[in-house]
């Protein structure tokens, strides 16, 4: 007897076993990019629905400060916009500029002692402060998860069952120079 076809038989199995781990293994990543972003897509809408509430309660104390609230609602439509169209480069532009607004809002607001007494405002500053330690969170996840999948369907052996199966590198969630640096909070107050 032969073990010529056997030995091929076994072969072939632990091959076609090995391109199933692969794929999906592949297959896992993707989604992990999408849970991911998901998990962006959701504090994103939640702060969404915030920054109206904190923009009314200061607009009750800040008279004299109209452009800086609507710096913040005009961000925060950028965001709104880029994450619709789930645009990264843009959102990452229109995060920058809604991080930057929140920070001028927040350190105009130092100057209003009964707007940093009120309540809602307390709630509303820990509220967004806290969606945006886990947006930042969560951005890092983001891509990290984008990083693996992209260097995994780059790699050999993968590399042939993504190329086969159209699995597409994701873009990384980055942001503009000046929501890297420190807020000038000295220049806010002149």
């Amino acid at each position: 007897m032969n073990p010529l076809p056997i030995v091929l038989l076994v072969a072939a199995v632990l091959l076609t076993l090995y391109g199933i781990t692969l794929y999906n293994r592949l297959v896992n990543l993707k989604h992990n990019v999408s849970m991911a972003w998901s998990n962006i897509d959701v504090l994103l809408k939640q702060r969404h629905d915030e920054l109206p509430k904190l923009v009314e309660v200061c607009k009750q104390y800040m008279n004299y400060e109209r452009d800086t609230l609507e710096a913040v609602m005009h961000a925060r439509q950028g965001v709104a916009d880029a994450q619709q169209h789930k645009d990264l480069p843009a959102l990452g532009a229109a995060e920058s500029q809604l991080r930057i607004g929140l920070g001028q809002l927040f350190a105009v607001a130092e100057a209003y002692p009964e707007l940093r007494a009120n309540d809602n405002f307390q709630h509303l500053e820990t509220r967004i402060t806290g969606l945006e330690n886990a947006i930042a969170d969560r951005r890092e996840f983001y891509n990290d998860s984008v990083n693996l999948n992209n260097v995994r369907i780059e790699q050999f052996p993968d590399v042939l069952l993504a190329g086969m199966f159209h699995f597409q590198p994701f873009r990384l969630l980055e942001f503009s120079e000046p929501e890297k640096q420190d807020v000038d909070l000295a220049r806010l107050f002149r």
